[in-house]
């Protein structure tokens, strides 16, 4: 009897429980848009119906695939695909997902490898990430700017003796194929190893070769630990392209945001344009110079106008951009390059002639030029490079009017050897950027022409005792010349002292020869 009064209890709450629940039930209608795919081509998506569908809307299609809404029309909207247009066909549904494309941010990305949807590509583990940004955000107003005024130091000698840049600055790095222009953001990215900067790495339309061993490099100098790779390779679909820059940015001012200095390479924008190019003529955009759309300025500008320093109210982050520009024929004047020039801060020019007889890195002193880094350059490379470009460029004047075989006098073939030692002293290896010391102490050495006398087929292992030199530097010494960021007279005497003794032995191996 008990155990048919606790059944029929049971029963009883189970009821009453569906009682509670039918009476809660309250059924609502959404409505929801439903497009059909009508035709596919080359990465574009023809859809019919989403009359509702906004501009760079993000569309899903199946087989999880996304496509950007990019050509309202009355009656057909033209999709510009992220993923493989072979697993859609048409008569596939489309439906809309109410928001823009995202990307994830946070910590979880540093030392990852992932495409620019966010996604890993590096075969580790999924990325648990805590917040997501739109890849296309508005630039920081100008009231929330700063000027800049600290220096990026990029480890090559070239660069921050004569070409500086600053934190937050946009410094463009232009050139033909095969000059060196990755190998220059790469060792930039290297050289902020301990410096408290965030790096990220975004290439576009690359070589998956290439890409591989760029992410192998910065794998063994350490580098990836404050890195975020986002790739795109040549075989991925223009759309993918197309964002890869805008994702990378997202992820960078995620950093900037909070009060950290970051720097991005953009690896290389000529890339992106061409990727664009493809997408507008796919769209039937009418085409312009070099078939460009109309629009390839604003491309560009609206990317790197989100580089800048903020002002300590918004946390006195920057964001420092080096995007990468392929010229043709060391034609400068093309299209994608002027519109380049244009927008950054300055260029640091590659020549394919300075290549060609070793000189690297091949970087043009005469077509480079930075227009703000100079401002925030310490004082102490200020003082001892302030007359090293124009000194240098005297002396390819000199060169140039010597090739004629014309008679010199004393003071010319002083010239003569003093510019001979400084372009020696610039050439530097790839994947070995500087401390600030090391240069510092080949600068004053050029600055009291200590090199000289030096023999040219010495003056590497010269250099490379000066490096040595460097690190064994008192440490009060260095703080004051580079906290501080001055160098006064007692300190550069100290300095000259030391580089003296290095020079020294080299000096009397040439009085040896000599006297032979």
């Amino acid at each position: 009897m008990v155990k048919e009064t606790n059944l029929q209890d049971n029963v009883d709450r189970v009821f009453e429980i569906f009682r509670k629940s039918v009476n809660t039930l309250s059924a609502s209608l959404a409505p929801r848009e439903t497009g059909e795919v009508k035709s596919i081509h080359s990465g574009i998506a023809r859809i019919s119906g989403l009359p509702g569908v906004g501009y760079q809307e993000l569309v899903r299609f199946p087989s999880d695939i996304y496509g950007i809404a990019m050509d309202l029309k009355e009656d057909e909207v033209g999709v510009v695909l992220l993923g493989d247009d072979a697993l859609l066909k048409a008569g596939d549904d489309v439906k809309r997902t109410g928001r823009t494309l995202d990307v994830p941010v946070g910590e979880a990305l540093l030392g990852r490898v992932i495409n620019p949807i966010g996604n890993p590509v590096d075969g580790k583990a999924a990325i648990a990430y805590a917040e997501r940004l739109p890849v296309e955000r508005p630039a920081p107003a100008i009231m929330h700017r700063a000027p800049i005024n600290k220096p990026l130091q990029t480890g090559i000698k070239v660069v921050d003796a004569m070409i500086p840049i600053g934190r937050g600055q946009r410094e463009l790095i232009l050139g033909d194929r095969q000059t060196g222009k990755t190998a220059i953001g790469i060792d930039t990215i290297l050289n902020q190893r301990g410096k408290d900067v965030i790096c990220v790495y975004c290439a576009i339309g690359q070589r998956a070769a290439a890409v591989a061993q760029t992410i192998a490099r910065l794998e063994e100098h350490e580098a990836m630990n404050y890195t975020v790779v986002v790739v795109t390779d040549g075989n991925d679909p223009a759309g993918l392209q197309y964002i890869a820059p805008y994702a990378a940015t997202s992820i960078a001012e995620y950093f900037m945001e909070r009060g950290r200095d970051v720097l991005i390479v953009y690896d290389d924008l000529t890339k992106h344009a061409r990727a664009y190019r493809e997408m507008s003529l796919l769209l039937q955009r009418p085409p312009g110079r070099e078939a460009f759309p109309g629009d390839i300025f604003y491309l560009h500008s609206r990317l790197l106008e989100r580089s800048t320093h903020l002002n300590d109210e918004r946390g006195g982050g920057s964001l420092t951009a080096l995007p990468i520009v392929e010229t043709e024929a060391q034609n400068m004047s093309a299209y994608i390059p002027t519109n380049l020039i244009s927008i950054t801060d300055g260029q640091l020019y590659l020549s394919p002639k300075l290549f060609g007889l070793g000189i690297l890195p091949a970087v043009d002193v005469g077509r480079s030029v930075s227009r703000v880094g100079g401002k925030a350059q310490w004082k102490v490379f200020r003082k001892l490079a302030g007359t090293l470009k124009l000194t240098y460029a005297q002396f390819e004047e000199l060169e140039s009017f010597a090739r004629f075989g014309a008679r010199l006098d004393e003071d010319t073939r002083k010239r003569m050897e003093h510019g001979r030692r400084i372009r020696l002293s610039l050439i530097q290896s790839e994947l070995h950027p500087l401390s600030a010391g090391a240069q510092v102490l080949v600068l004053l050495a050029l600055k009291h022409h200590l090199m000289d006398k030096i023999p040219e087929e010495n003056m590497q292992e010269a250099q490379d005792e000066l490096y040595t030199a460097a690190d064994s530097l008192p440490g009060n010494l260095t703080a004051r010349v580079f906290e501080q960021g001055d160098l006064n007279a007692e300190d550069e005497e100290a300095l000259l002292e030391r580089v003296r003794f290095v020079l020294d032995k080299f000096l009397l191996h040439k009085t040896t020869d000599i006297s032979i």
